[in-house]
């Protein structure tokens, strides 16, 4: 107990390995990859779901690992990151650039060999995130565009992994999640957007957190909620959603949707919060529904 301030301040090696890697970001985009490969399977193959679970978050951790090094001396300049391993001196470039390629490493072996569709979208992942999302994040709001590719492939990634097939079914996942990260983002770049303008970063669609940005969040939850029914309809190949399901998700659309309105009224850092944890919400549990339909319809 009489420790609790010293670690706190001055971080754990496990601590920082955590942080270089962001450990939460990456354990729920593993979340995603295993959602979308119980989705494409027929049975369940615990070991290939142990290899994308292993080398999805090696991925993932080396493109944070490699973001972090590009944006060592912009971190330094905001809160939210002033502390992370390299701008607190913790963490030297050379150690962070070493965890970065093994992961890079490790992580492409891996998914190769679940299949090699599977690599080459971990491939394009982790190259778009690191050397086209990661430089145009101070240069332009598209920049959150060019993010949700790799944002968005991780869902797909899983029903690729169980199919070893890219058509229909995974692009409506990767739709899925692609339309929803806007809002996501956008809600995140609201509340920290003094920390990012000192940062230099451009997050906002418009620049500023004015009506037209709340509006573009509003209609891009919207298109969220249509792409996220359009399996009922059964336009999506394997990809199938009950009408219960569909009410469901429609449902958690709806209260996604309630905290777009309510930043686009209140205009407001907490409404901004309030729409980014609801959005985090909403995700969990769609692709909870999407599973638990799929083995029980």
């Amino acid at each position: 107990m009489g420790r609790s301030k010293t670690t706190t301040e001055n971080p754990g090696l496990i601590s920082d390995f955590k942080e270089i890697t962001k450990m939460r970001l990456a354990l729920s985009v593993v979340f995603s990859s295993l959602a979308g490969y119980l989705l494409g399977v027929d049975t369940v193959d615990f070991k290939t779901l142990t290899l994308l679970a292993f080398g999805g978050y090696f991925m993932v951790g080396a493109s944070n690992a490699f973001n972090q090094i590009i944006e060592k001396d912009l971190d330094v300049l905001m809160n939210r990151t002033k502390n992370r391993p390299i701008p607190a001196g913790r963490m030297s470039v050379n150690t962070a650039f070493v965890i970065a390629t093994i992961f890079t490493i490790l992580g492409l072996i891996i998914l190769y060999t679940i299949n090699k569709q599977t690599a080459m979208f971990g491939a394009i992942s982790i190259f778009i995130y690191t050397c086209v999302y990661t430089p145009l994040k101070t240069k332009t709001p598209i920049s959150v565009f060019v993010g949700a590719i790799p944002g968005a492939i991780p869902f797909m990634l899983g029903w690729v992994a169980a199919t070893d097939h890219f058509g229909m079914e995974p692009g409506t996942l990767f739709a899925l999640q692609f339309f929803w990260q806007f809002p996501h983002f956008w809600a995140i770049g609201w509340f920290l957007f003094e920390d990012y303008k000192r940062g230099g970063f451009f997050m906002l669609p418009t620049g500023k957190q004015d009506r037209g940005t709340a509006v573009q969040i509003i209609m891009y939850t919207i298109w969220t909620i249509l792409i996220s029914i359009i399996p009922v309809f059964g336009f999506t190949g394997r990809l199938h959603l009950s009408i219960v399901a569909a009410v469901i998700v429609f449902i958690l659309g709806l209260g996604m949707l309630h905290y777009a309105i309510q930043l686009f009224k209140k205009m407001t850092e907490q409404s901004a919060k309030e729409l980014m944890l609801s959005s985090v919400a909403y995700i969990t549990l769609v692709q909870i529904v999407y599973v638990i339909d799929k083995f029980i319809s």
